[in-house]
């Protein structure tokens, strides 16, 4: 298995010319910080992952977490760079220097995020869900829930975890039945079972805070009728010491597919008369509450499929530059070449090499405008940021997560039948980033958030004034002549984008059955046209830079001009499945489609 590199030229690249960095930093929140700052951190972000997380991925995968009588063990490599990355305290870089953080942007998270995952996805989640329950009780704790809980938490000597899901409440969240009775004091005594908890139990830190939702006496059904509750696996003593066992207890592990490193436990709360929790927020808003770190979460799982995609290209590059098998056309007869001078190896390899990069434009992006958000004094403007924020993170997530499954699958070709043996560690890769498009809401129900939630916004006009923007770029890349062929794909994508979105808010809105027919096509098609933006700023930006680092910026530009070329044209043939209806997706019985 090779080794990872974290691409700190082309995350800076992204930062300081798709998303603009510059103009984020320097005021707000933000006003002590500047590019160069961020840089450095980055940097030794990056050397530090290399060096101590990303060696113990295969011992995620191979011995992984076990688990007995309740206790869950993970390997001792784990633990000790769970220890370092403790010490580094790289993981309280975005957050409020109040707490104890470093209040950065959270695209500097995303950066760092997508380094750690890329290194070892398995150990990344411990960390991603950690900052999503932090981000829960800035919002919603109380000002003693965070003084007391959050230096701890930032500092990841405490865990964090999401309790949702029960064994009759998967998707349907509205479902679950976890009780939490008022014992007087102003705390709860939970009750109930929860399943996939993420780390719900683990050796690695002195506690864990579980945020679960559960419901009080009298709630109403349904998500109106949820609450979320701050449960630690420890009591703490009057000094904020842990010290008493709460009463949550581990019932079993799942045994995955992939991120075998990663526990994923069934919890059970209140099996020695209740596990003693407190509420966050009002009463009845869990669900409100909880989607600040969902949505959170999602754009972090997004990220994942940038990650693995980026990891498993290095290696694919890698075994491409040293395999050698048959002749390349051009080579000397009876020569054999490295099979990265085979044409069909090569479109592998561009293909994952121009979607990592559009991938990075658009998460980065999402992120950005999140951070947009946090710093704007002018409503107008912060409702701007927050629905451009709001629109993507269904795009970020869906699209991101599919493409990671299908670059990685492309690794895996790359690599032949050695891609499909153990030995190499590819498959690994393979295995781990499956689970990106099924959990924090499966991509298809980010399609339906899409056209039921995000699409309507403003009455589509979100939508189809970013289309205008993508628009007047083409112009712009058009006068560049290398870039032609990209600038004329680009305007006819987003010709293609907003007939779709026109026809959506035309016919979709009557018929939910055809919006939700068109969700998923429409999603991809959405997604592929706004990285194609994107793709354009950065390839812009390249081509104005070819005096500089021209190995570098000619690379991106390059990359770009495969993209508009050769997979940007594929949205157009999406608009169809967009455009027909539900019809034919419900014109054959259940016994039919056998």
């Amino acid at each position: 298995m090779s080794d990872y590199t974290p691409p700190i030229a082309n995350i800076e690249f992204v930062l300081r010319h798709v998303v603009d960095l510059d103009d984020l930093l320097g005021s707000g929140p933000f006003e002590d910080l500047d590019s160069e700052t961020m840089s450095m951190v980055i940097a030794e972000v990056g050397r530090f992952i290399a060096d101590v997380i990303a060696p113990i991925n295969r011992d995620g995968d191979q011995i992984g977490a076990s688990w007995n009588d309740g206790e869950v063990t993970l390997p001792d490599s784990f633990r000790s760079a769970y220890d370092q990355f403790v010490a580094s305290g790289f993981g309280a870089v975005p957050f409020d220097p109040e707490y104890g953080g470093g209040g950065f942007p959270w695209i500097t998270a995303i950066a760092i995020q997508e380094m750690l995952t890329s290194a070892c996805m398995s150990f990344s989640l411990c960390p991603l869900l950690t900052q999503g329950a932090i981000d829960a009780l800035m919002h919603h704790g109380s000002e003693e829930q965070r003084q007391t809980y959050l230096p701890k938490m930032l500092t990841g000597e405490w865990t964090g975890t999401m309790n949702l899901t029960e064994p009759q409440a998967g998707s349907d969240v509205g479902a679950l039945t976890t009780k939490a009775e008022p014992v007087g004091d102003g705390s709860f005594r939970l009750t109930g079972q929860k399943i996939y908890i993420t780390y719900g139990e683990h050796d690695l830190s002195e506690n864990i805070i579980h945020l679960v939702l559960a419901r009080t006496p009298g709630a109403p059904p349904g998500t109106k009728g949820i609450s979320m509750f701050l449960v630690p696996k420890y009591l703490l003593n009057a000094d904020g010491t842990p010290g008493e066992r709460n009463d949550v207890s581990c019932v079993s592990i799942e045994h995955k597919l992939g991120i075998h490193g990663s526990p994923t436990c069934v919890l059970s709360f209140g099996d020695g008369g209740g596990a003693i929790g407190w509420l966050i927020g009002d009463e009845g808003a869990g669900m409100r509450n909880m989607f600040t770190m969902m949505n959170n979460a999602r754009l972090s799982v997004g990220l994942q499929g940038l990650a693995i995609a980026e990891r498993a290209y290095q290696q694919a590059l890698e075994y491409a530059q040293e395999r050698v098998q048959g002749t390349a056309v051009g080579a000397p007869p009876g020569t054999k070449s490295p099979i990265i001078d085979h044409a069909d190896v090569r479109r592998m390899l561009m293909t994952q090499r121009s979607w990592i990069d559009a991938m990075r434009c658009l998460l980065y992006e999402n992120a950005a405008a999140l951070d947009r958000v946090t710093a704007a004094t002018d409503p107008d403007a912060r409702r701007r940021h927050q629905e451009w924020a709001d629109l993507l993170i269904p795009l970020s997530k869906s699209l991101c997560t599919d493409l990671g499954n299908e670059l990685t699958s492309l690794a895996l070709q790359i690599h032949g039948g050695m891609g499909y043996v153990e030995e190499t560690g590819v498959a690994q890769h393979y295995r781990d980033i499956r689970i990106a498009a099924i959990y924090e809401g499966t991509n298809g129900i980010q399609a339906a958030d899409l056209v039921g939630r995000k699409l309507p916004m403003r009455g589509g006009d979100v939508v189809l004034e970013q289309l205008d923007i993508i628009t007047e770029r083409a112009k712009s890349l058009g006068e560049v002549e290398e870039l032609a062929v990209f600038a004329r794909n680009l305007d006819a994508a987003a010709d293609t984008a907003r007939r779709a979105t026109r026809w959506l808010i035309e016919n979709g809105m009557a018929d939910p059955n055809d919006a939700l027919a068109a969700s998923s096509p429409y999603l991809r098609l959405l997604g592929t046209v706004v990285c194609g933006g994107l793709v354009a700023k950065a390839a812009l930006a390249a081509a104005s830079q070819l005096d500089g680092d021209a190995d570098f910026n000619r690379a991106r530009l390059i990359s770009a001009k495969f993209f508009g070329e050769q997979l940007l044209p594929m949205a157009d043939g999406l608009a169809g499945a967009v455009m027909a209806g539900a019809e034919d997706l419900f014109a054959l019985t259940g016994e039919q489609l056998q």
